[in-house]
């Protein structure tokens, strides 16, 4: 019979909380702030400093892509994430559920941002392209092209009509949404824009990049450029410099100025405020810089005292005569057209700084403004740290100044660097993991972190008999005796003169040996009593050493304490006995150093992982090597028997976890889920579930399960996902030189064919194939009835009791609604003709007027000159332009008189209560621009009056 075999799949993950090359960001009610960690996004409530719930993708779509790149909340209770395999995510935060997957890039998703009223999504990729998407009917409207280099940011303006993005290529562009063409290019950036923004007023828009100033435009709406060119940008392409102009355009950006940056790194991201009265500059660094921006009022009060202060100047310095005449003449121009020229000076003052201990990867405005401060700042850092800064202002109104208090970070759930070893408790119930500075002690069934142990930087750990005590080995070469009950590090012993490089338990549970880079291995006993302590207290005393020729990298001690194995810088293997340290075997083969191994349960079989990517499997009786396998693209780096089994685990740099079979040397499977390469696993002693520790920082368990698996299946599985993963090629030949994009851009279809797409075409062909024939069953039924044949119809069972256009339509709708288009493209022209056949009987369905409509729209757009030259296809066309306006007219009437019965019922609603339905914010503008007129009448009042005082003297 053919063997199987139980499979192992990710059950939980745990550790990390926030990514390093994610974004984070406050949802709408400014309460919680959405955190991606790997592949989840948490929802950390921020006064309670508690995530409530985790956004994490289903078991079955995870994999080494599904990497969260950007985050962006809608001012609804959506958020939008978007994914390093190109795929985009709504999920709902209030219901913790995901609400659709939009497909349609073909590289990471970079950028992320909604519009003010949360209606549509901009996403921007690697693949240089932007893809507006209709959240509501979850489902692309278009894509835009031109950009030559990855996106990196974009912004919405003039209410959503108009799209600004950036790009590696040094290249603003402005596209107008209603007629879908770029109507602007900015140029003037030096290097890679990565980051912009706009104000909530929408007067002003950021640029940041690796030039040491950020740029400043105007926002200028409505103002139609008339007569030349309006925008000239000079492009760099192939060498030769060359201006491009546009005629007859909007103008929406004008260069404003430039502000001086403090820093000389390179912007990472630039943000306004809630209100507007904030810029923050997060640079690739330890600091973020702090504008305060002033109003209209403001502006011309700081450009006015700047002007009297240049009086001053004037004044008290002698000047050559030609200057000060040109300066007089400057100042003359000025007041005579009675206009005040405001400078980025007098609306960006005084650049305070963030520093903080780490480098900072994202920040976050809160959305809410608190009482006593200006604004509320989140900072995630790239050692797995949250933390959150109140900024206040201290100072009066012509002097302001800001003030930073952190209030709260979070930072004990999970490491700050690199997990490099895990070790599991005899009874499986706690884990220890080690990182650069703390031991960590986790409970590994619920992934909570029990305790925090502060220690060197640790490499590899050990839990001795009785799960009281913990042994650490340090890069430092000491050993240091973790107190698991207490919490404390008991003891610190300065072991070895090199670092500690493994730490392997003897059988007998009285000691252990550890092997270090000082070429020294130690036979260690534990005491548990020493002179002057406590007698509960654990000290360990070092029995006997060995001297190696060359650096110990991994030490192992047969099962029944017979031999110990040694692998040494020089790529062998060193068996010897435990009492005489003689030489047993010499283990030679490997090109590169032994990183990794273990022995056997039983002791018949040794494993070897290297940095050659190769598993060697020996036997111990005669040092005989029995397979050679490839096992991982990267370097081995651990490698563990299950107990009482010759199956085995193997992790790599390559980030994967490989479950194999050493006796008939087969990969049984191969399990993804890291992001980063996989420094350590441990095998619980029934081996029903591994713990894996990474460079991302994160801990994974995956556990066992009752579903049993053949070797030949997962084979031909593996097979599929190859064919899958180079399906494109199918699709396009990547070896035809690309279409060379016009510099105005270009407008493509937002979706991508994919592989459900593609089994979605086949539903359908097989809905209308099922149907055709049960049509001409009814037929023949129906003729039979006539001649006086009568007998009983059988319906078709596959039908599920549904007429043919109902079944079809059943079909249609199962597909999602970011699917539909790379579907009906896929469909052959006859069934594209079989299919406008039936939509005619779905329009009396008023439920499904919208998806008719688009279906008829599609099928037309692509099957048009066939459609035309068709005799058959005439009679349906003729019906669908005399139906489908009809049923659109219709539905158009009944929103329309929803839609008035609401205003009515706003409106009686107004007349019985006290508070009217006002628009509070336009209010308000009123009112500041009727204070501005004021203030400038004023000001013209003034100047008028100092005048006339001069002419009289």
């Amino acid at each position: 019979m053919v063997k199987s075999y139980l499979r192992y799949e990710p059950a939980a993950s745990f550790g990390v909380f926030v990514s390093s090359e994610s974004n984070i960001t406050y949802d709408s009610s400014g309460k919680h702030l959405l955190a991606p960690a790997l592949e989840k996004i948490g929802v950390w409530h921020v006064r309670q400093v508690v995530c409530t719930k985790t956004l994490s993708p289903s078991v079955s779509s995870r994999g080494s892509s599904l990497f969260v790149n950007c985050v962006a909340s809608s001012p609804s209770s959506l958020v939008a994430s978007g994914y390093a395999d190109g795929s985009i995510r709504i999920w709902d935060c209030d219901k913790g559920s995901c609400e659709t997957t939009l497909n349609g890039h073909k590289g990471a998703v970079t950028a992320l941002r909604y519009n003010k009223v949360g209606s549509l999504l901009a996403s921007g990729s690697k693949d240089n392209d932007i893809i507006l998407w209709d959240v509501v009917g979850e489902t692309g409207l278009f894509r835009l092209r031109g950009h030559r280099d990855q996106i990196t940011d974009l912004v919405f303006l003039d209410s959503g009509k108009k799209l600004v993005t950036s790009s590696k290529d040094k290249f603003l562009r402005v596209w107008d949404l209603e007629t879908q063409h770029c109507m602007q290019i900015v140029s003037g950036h030096h290097s890679e824009i990565w980051s912009i923004d706009v104000d909530p007023d929408e007067r002003y828009l950021v640029t940041g990049s690796a030039d040491l100033e950020l740029r400043l435009f105007y926002n200028v709406k409505h103002e139609l450029m008339s007569g030349e060119s309006m925008v000239n940008v000079t492009a760099a392409k192939a060498g030769n410099d060359r201006e491009l102009s546009t005629q007859n355009k909007w103008e929406v950006l004008k260069p404003f100025g430039e502000i001086m940056r403090q820093s000389k790194d390179r912007v990472a991201t630039v943000r306004f405020s809630k209100s507007g009265n904030l810029l923050a500059c997060q640079v690739a660094g330890k600091t973020v810089e702090l504008f305060l921006v002033h109003d209209e009022v403001q502006s011309k009060r700081e450009a006015k005292q700047r002007l009297k202060n240049r009086k001053k100047k004037k004044k008290s310095a002698k000047m050559e005569v030609e200057e000060t005449e040109n300066v007089e003449a400057n100042h003359d121009t000025e007041e005579a057209g009675n206009t005040l020229v405001v400078t980025v000076a007098d609306v960006f003052k005084l650049p305070p700084t963030i520093i903080v201990s780490k480098k900072i990867c994202s920040i976050s405005f809160c959305p809410v403004t608190p009482e006593s401060s200006l604004a509320s700042l989140a900072l995630s850092l790239n050692n797995n740290l949250l933390e959150f800064y109140s900024i206040k202002s201290d100072g009066s109104e012509k002097t302001p100044s800001i003030k930073l208090e952190r209030t709260l970070s979070i930072e004990l759930e999970g490491h700050r660097s690199d997990v490099r070893s895990v070790t599991l408790s005899s009874d499986n119930s706690f884990l220890m993991s080690t990182s650069h500075n703390a031991v960590k002690i986790w409970n590994p069934s619920t992934g909570s972190c029990l305790k925090t142990i502060d220690s060197g930087y640790g490499l590899c750990g050990l839990i001795v008999p009785h799960n009281k005590y913990g042994i650490v080995g340090t890069k430092d070469g000491e050993i240091e005796i973790i107190d698991i009950d207490n919490g404390t590090c008991s003891e610190v012993v300065g072991a070895h003169g090199g670092s500690v490089r493994s730490i392997a338990t003897i059988p007998n549970g009285n000691g252990f040996v550890t092997g270090s880079a000082d070429h020294d291995v130690k036979f260690w006993e534990y005491i548990n009593q020493k002179p002057g302590q406590d007698s509960k207290s654990l000290t360990i005393l070092n029995v006997r050493t060995m001297k190696m020729n060359d650096d110990v990298l991994v030490v192992a001690v047969s099962p029944d304490a017979k031999y110990v194995a040694v692998a040494l810088f020089d790529c062998t293997v060193k068996i010897l006995f435990m009492d005489s340290f003689k030489i047993f075997l010499s283990l030679y083969g490997h090109k590169l150093p032994v990183l990794c191994m273990d022995i056997s349960s039983d002791g018949d079989l040794i494993v070897t992982g290297s940095a050659d990517k190769n598993l060697r499997i020996w036997g111990l009786d005669f040092g005989d090597c029995h397979k050679s396998i490839f096992a991982h693209a990267d370097s081995v780096m651990d490698v563990q028997f299950v107990y009482n089994t010759h199956y085995m685990f193997s992790a790599g740099k390559d980030r994967l976890l490989k479950y194999w079979d050493a006796d008939k040397f087969e990969l049984l499977l191969t399990l993804e889920g890291h992001y980063a390469a996989v420094w350590c696993l441990a095998v619980s002693n029934r081996g029903d579930f591994v713990v894996t520790g990474s460079h991302d920082r994160s801990i994974r368990r995956w556990d066992r399960t009752e579903e049993p698996f053949f070797i030949e299946e997962e084979k031909e599985k593996r097979l599929e996902e190859i064919f899958e993963a180079y399906m494109d090629d199918t699709f396009e030949d990547r070896h035809v030189p690309k279409e060379e994009l016009p510099e105005e851009g270009a407008v493509a279809l937002a979706g991508k064919r994919t592989q459900e797409t593609l089994t979605a075409a086949d539903s359908i062909i097989d809905a209308l194939d099922v149907a055709e024939v049960e049509l001409k069953r009814i037929a023949e039924h129906e003729e039979q009835q006539a001649r006086g044949k009568v007998a009983e119809f059988q319906p078709n069972l596959i039908m599920l009791g549904l007429s043919p256009s109902d079944y079809v339509l059943r079909a249609l709708s199962n597909i999602s609604t970011n699917d539909l288009e790379q579907t009906l493209l896929a469909l052959p022209f006859s069934d594209a003709l079989k299919l406008l056949c039936y939509t005619k009987d779905w329009t009396s369905n008023h439920d499904k007027v919208e998806l008719v409509c688009r279906i008829v729209t599609i099928l037309l757009q692509t099957h048009h000159s066939q459609l035309i030259s068709t005799p058959s296809a005439r009679p349906v066309l003729a019906v669908l332009k005399e139906i489908i306006y009809a049923r659109v007219k219709e539905c158009h009437d009944t929103l329309g008189f929803n839609l008035a019965a609401m205003d009515h019922l706003k409106q009686l609603m107004a007349s019985r209560s006290d508070a009217l339905f006002r628009d509070a914010k336009s209010k308000l503008v009123e009112i500041c621009s009727q204070q501005l007129k004021r203030l400038e009448a004023r000001t013209e009042n003034k100047t008028e009056k100092r005048k006339k005082k001069k002419h009289k003297k």
